[in-house]
């Protein structure tokens, strides 16, 4: 993808590019499950590859992510929402040139009580 991020306006436009961006099948109110397109097969490769590796770290929001995930919708889709969750993470760094702060695996708990 490189540097310059100006050739993605948004980080939905790199999700979409990379295919991690699921599909919106929604009728009558009612949402389906939602498919990822095709797009950068190397590149989504590697991210889902890296969100297997953070699942297993200690004390991350993204092994939390993972796993509270998993544990509802199973290991392969949490592998690609936390791909899409370390893309965007890559987005924000490289377009605002500043570097990654953790969130800590509570992250999500607080967000929900507030």
């Amino acid at each position: 993808i490189g540097t310059n991020m100006a050739q993605f306006p948004s980080v939905a436009h790199l999700c979409s590019w990379a295919g991690l961006a699921p599909g919106n099948n929604e009728s009558a109110g009612k949402r389906k499950s939602g498919k990822t397109r095709k797009g950068n097969q190397k590149l989504r490769t590697a991210l889902v590859e890296a969100a297997r590796a953070a699942a297993i770290t200690k004390q991350t929001y993204l092994s939390a992510q993972y796993h509270r995930i998993g544990a509802r919708r199973g290991k392969n889709r949490a592998a690609i929402a936390v791909a899409h969750s370390i893309l965007t993470i890559v987005y924000y760094i490289l377009k605002r040139r500043q570097p990654y702060v953790e969130l800590g695996p509570t992250y999500y708990e607080t967000l929900k009580r507030d």
